[in-house]
């Protein structure tokens, strides 16, 4: 992510795919980004504006998204019920947007087979084998949502108690709200610790007002998002550290068991 300026004073920022695996699949990526922008440029949805798009690097020599700069900064430091309400206020107006014609594909499993395995460092083994059990039986029934399918504080903007920018939509999707709720809340859950999770969910779960599945009925997709963080969800970690959010590896995946024990026992 490269932050740029023009000689006029006029700031962008150009994503460029250098590294595998998204440079092979930039061109899908990198298009499905810009059109949603193109989507959410008319409605309350602070997303980037798209100015242009290199798929597969022929201008810029790798694939690339110029799109319009955001003011604010990420916000990994509160975790008061106030914030989570606005937290939870800005996924159900993304979960609102209805992209007519336009729908995205349909969202993807980040838990395949492959991945469910129970980690070495699982003080509960057992906690993921009931984990896998869960993903074995068939997806349930929803009524399909407009997904960011990334959203979580990473990728949210700030200014004071106001949201500026929601970033990073390469993989918007349609497919069930709780799988959007479900990946936000496994973040705060690491970060923050599974309490935090619940009070997210809380309040969205009463700003739906029930034009969504209840993704508290469900453990299905919160055990899916828990599981796509396997075999460590350490690579997370080093960027709150960077951003000076000191949280242990350690401390990471104990969270993130706590998390899924808590989830399993709904």
């Amino acid at each position: 992510m490269l932050s740029l300026q023009a000689d006029d004073g006029q700031c962008a920022v150009l994503r460029v795919m250098t590294r595998e695996p998204w440079r092979s699949h930039a061109a899908g990526l990198l298009a499905r980004e810009s059109e949603t922008q193109r989507q959410l440029l008319d409605t309350k949805i602070a997303a980037p504006m798209s100015l242009g798009v290199d798929p597969d690097g022929t201008l810029a020599g790798s694939p690339a998204h110029l799109m319009s700069w955001l003011p604010g900064a990420v916000e990994l430091t509160r975790a008061d019920p106030r914030f989570l309400q606005r937290l939870a206020r800005l996924l159900t107006d993304i979960h609102r947007h209805d992209p007519g014609s336009a729908r995205p594909r349909t969202y993807q499993s980040w838990a395949p087979p492959a991945k469910r395995v129970a980690p070495a460092w699982s003080q509960s083994p057992t906690l993921w084998e009931q984990a896998f059990e869960v993903l074995a039986r068939p997806a349930p029934p929803y009524q399909g949502t407009f997904l960011h399918r990334d959203f979580h504080l990473g990728n949210v903007l700030w200014q004071g108690e106001e949201v500026t920018g929601v970033v990073d939509w390469v993989e918007t999707s349609w497919g069930p709200a709780g799988l959007d709720v479900a990946h936000c809340t496994t973040y705060l859950a690491m970060l923050h610790g599974p309490e935090t999770a619940e009070v997210f969910v809380s309040a969205y779960r009463d700003l739906a007002d029930g034009f969504q599945d209840d993704p508290g009925v469900q453990p299905y997709w919160q055990v899916m998002d828990i599981v796509g963080y396997l075999p460590d969800p350490t690579k997370v970690v080093q960027p709150w550290r960077e951003l000076g959010r000191q949280v242990s590896d350690r401390l990471a995946r104990t969270r993130l068991e706590q998390h899924l024990a808590a989830v399993l026992q709904h």
